[in-house]
């Protein structure tokens, strides 16, 4: 058993390593397949939680190293994601693209409000804060749920549940969502949609994409993982200043609150368009995650059938909802489906979809994503509030 809380970090940080690289030694169709439903992300969730799991370090002597990580490189991973999601672009995905996002945030959220209302007894004590958690992954990304746990200091216990859920739901609905991608012509049919302005729009994306050559540099590393770091330490102090001077939110929220407003802003700057945010922002983000993870025993996690059940409900009612909107707005399905699994699965998956529908249209998929770190950690907290009202 692990008692070193160096060694600790570092076999954290080695296993995520090799999780994530499973799919670039593994590159052949068998392996592409497997991996396109089971993304490194879910193996890092299960694989540091069964090592948890069968004590290989101890979580009391390792608390210190985690404690002293986790939250500081939670928030420099937060404002170096957010520094890819310039508004501007974002709005140039006209309306159409945005309703169809926003619905399905909504939708979402309402899939979690309702199926909390409907199976909160079952659940547990105070489950409204981890599925406020993984709503803040649903309409977001990772990151988003690691703020929203942040910010309502939800335990590692606790969150195994979301964990679980968040892997096993979300593989469930990227597959889904794959599947039904191939009826779009019958879909658009019905809803009579067209689909014209976004084909204009993919395409616009991409030749902009394509004109963006410049390498990422060993000076953009280093600029980023400072800025990241500094902006960490001075939103924790910015955050204490706030919660003294207006304590109706906590320290940990108003720092939350205050990296995601300098990201946003710094995005629309010239410092947003520096080379590297999305391989700095994704390293920290799995080290996060295999952090959260390595502290999630699955011995203790035997309500999970009942979870699971209340994040398939979540994601019918949302689906129910997202067809319902697309026949009364003629949304076609591409929007539908993208919108849903930018929320649902972020930059991880929404490209992929995206592609399978038409290779242009990489782009909008990796937008509509990153619009969704905007609104997840902001959207996740409203929705926890609300369930706690649920008892």
């Amino acid at each position: 058993m692990i008692t070193d809380g160096f060694i600790y970090i570092a076999l954290l940080i080695f296993t995520a390593a090799v999780l994530v690289n499973l799919p670039v030694i593994f590159n052949g169709k068998t392996g592409q397949k497997i991996f396109r439903f089971v993304p490194p992300v879910v193996l890092i969730y299960l694989g540091l939680m069964l090592l948890c799991t069968f004590d290989v370090w101890d979580l009391e002597a390792t608390a210190g190293a985690y404690s002293a990580l986790k939250n500081p490189l939670l928030y420099a991973m937060l404002f170096i994601m957010l520094l890819r999601c310039d508004l501007r672009t974002i709005l140039r995905l006209g309306p159409k693209m945005l309703i169809g996002f926003f619905s399905a945030a909504v939708s979402i959220a309402l899939g979690f409000i309702i199926s909390y209302a409907l199976l909160h007894n079952a659940l547990g004590v105070n489950a409204w804060q981890a599925l406020g958690a993984l709503c803040g992954s649903w309409m977001g990304g990772g990151g988003n749920m690691l703020a929203v746990q942040a910010a309502l200091e939800i335990s590692e216990a606790d969150m195994a549940y979301a964990l679980v859920v968040d892997s096993v739901c979300a593989t469930v609905y990227v597959m889904f969502l794959l599947w039904a991608i191939g009826f779009s012509d019958k879909f658009n049919s019905w809803t009579k949609a067209d689909t014209r302005i976004i084909d204009k729009v993919g395409h616009d994306l991409e030749e902009e994409a394509k004109s963006n050559t410049k390498p990422v540099t060993w000076q953009n590393i280093a600029i980023l993982i400072g800025s990241g770091l500094i902006v960490s330490a001075v939103s924790q102090e910015i955050g204490k200043a706030l919660n003294g001077a207006m304590p109706f939110f906590d320290r940990t929220t108003w720092t939350v609150l205050t990296v995601t407003l300098l990201g946003v802003l710094l995005a629309m700057t010239p410092f947003g368009k520096i080379k590297g945010t999305e391989e700095i922002s994704n390293v920290l983000l799995y080290i996060v995650i295999a952090l959260i993870a390595s502290r999630a025993d699955l011995g203790g996690i035997g309500n999970a059938p009942v979870w699971l059940l209340c994040g398939f409900i979540i994601l019918i009612i949302h689906v129910l909802i997202m067809i319902i909107l697309a026949k009364l707005l003629k949304i076609d399905i591409f929007t539908c489906a993208v919108a849903s699994l930018a929320n649902v699965g972020g930059t991880a998956t929404a490209p992929v979809l995206a592609g399978t529908y038409s290779g242009s249209l990489v782009p909008v998929g990796i937008i509509m994503a990153l619009l969704g770190y905007v609104i997840g950690t902001g959207g996740g907290l409203i929705v926890a509030r609300t369930m706690s009202l649920f008892g």
